[in-house]
């Protein structure tokens, strides 16, 4: 099946469900999803069990801590981050974030809140 932002499944989250977020591909081994974060948005600390992920920026900047370092990742550049690593992704820009994620396997049900 051909699958884009119209006609996937659509979910929102962040504290105020402020972000968007389609699944492109959500196998139990493996998940894509494009996602869309406004402006000053952050999602909160925390890490995966089992999971790793690679974040791949299609617009705009974005901010990631990853255990005690600082990234900045630009449009055309990736980051992945192994099972166990606490982390989380951050738009400071004054412009949407757009960006996928590729979890392997699947992030839902694996994820450690921290804060």
């Amino acid at each position: 099946m051909i699958l884009s932002k119209l006609n996937a499944p659509h979910y929102t989250w962040g504290e105020q469900q402020n972000c968007d977020g389609w699944h492109l591909c959500k196998t139990n081994t493996l998940s894509m999803i494009e996602e869309n974060m406004p402006p000053g948005t952050k999602e909160k600390l925390h890490y995966h069990e089992r999971c790793q992920q690679v974040f791949y920026i299609l617009s705009g900047q974005a901010h990631f801590k990853i255990e005690d370092r600082n990234y900045e990742i630009n449009q055309g550049e990736s980051i992945h981050i192994l099972p166990g690593l606490k982390h989380f992704i951050q738009n400071n820009a004054d412009q949407d974030l757009k960006f996928l994620v590729v979890s392997e396997p699947p992030s839902h049900g694996d994820r450690i809140t921290l804060e």
